[in-house]
């Protein structure tokens, strides 16, 4: 099932989206016409996994870690699926990478990695953007907008061996399993729990396969997780001008 948050008429609702169309108690929304899709959920924070895929750490170099190598994006991060990604006025190298998301479902602690499904709503799709010629992590990765995430939540899926690609304006630049991770979906989300107390709504996700790049105004971003669903976007300038 396919679980969509969507701005209505009637306010912010959720429900069950198939074919285009969200049902929720009573009423049937139309994306495009009544209903625009929002971000699937409303974290408190994302968690971000970095460096899990063994071609990425190969290519770029990276020492492999011993255990999940995570940063933090803020609740401002989140952005809506097709909503158009304005250009950071404070970077001049802003990349895409194109990552499997989990949603938590309730309050939850230290969990052994075989009790995670039982805590997990379902699986979206993260765009992790990143500022690379900024100075730290949280300067490149923590900022409006960082975190385009969407289109909806898929409640059946096994997230272990779901086929990906990333697209840019049409041309492949991303295709991978997530069978390639070093860190499982449960182990990831077992590890943080143990450090942090996760809340509803909150957003895990599990690296990038190999091949981020850069992005500019003008760029359209299609993100596909295989039985998940596509996260697009268009990076347009600024409203000012600047980007």
């Amino acid at each position: 099932m396919q679980i969509a948050r969507v701005r209505t008429p009637a306010g912010i609702v959720t429900g069950e989206h198939r074919d285009g169309t969200v049902e929720t108690d009573g009423d049937t929304y139309r994306t495009g016409e009544d209903a625009t899709l929002l971000a699937p959920c409303d974290p408190t924070t994302c968690y971000c996994v970095g460096r899990n895929f063994a071609a990425t750490i190969d290519r770029m170099d990276y020492e492999r870690p011993d255990e999940p190598d995570f940063f933090l994006k803020p609740p401002v991060s989140v952005h809506p699926p097709g909503a158009e990604i304005e250009y950071p006025d404070f970077t001049a190298e802003l990349t895409y990478a194109g990552e499997l998301a989990a949603v938590i479902d309730d309050r939850c602690r230290d969990l052994d990695p075989g009790a995670v499904p039982e805590h997990v709503r379902g699986y979206t799709v993260l765009n992790d953007l990143d500022c690379l010629d900024q100075p730290g992590r949280t300067a490149r990765k923590a900022f409006d907008g960082a975190a385009p995430l969407g289109p909806w939540i898929e409640t059946d899926v096994d997230p272990t061996e779901i086929e990906m690609e990333t697209t840019i304006s049409g041309e492949r630049r991303q295709s991978a399993s997530t069978d390639r991770m070093l860190f499982s979906p449960r182990e990831v989300i077992a590890y943080l729990s143990g450090r942090f107390t996760l809340q509803p709504g909150d957003v895990v996700s599990f690296g990038s396969p190999p091949n981020p790049g850069r992005i500019e105004p003008g760029d359209e971003i299609a993100i596909t997780y295989e039985g998940v669903g596509t996260l697009r976007n268009t990076v347009v300038e600024r409203a000012d001008g600047t980007g």
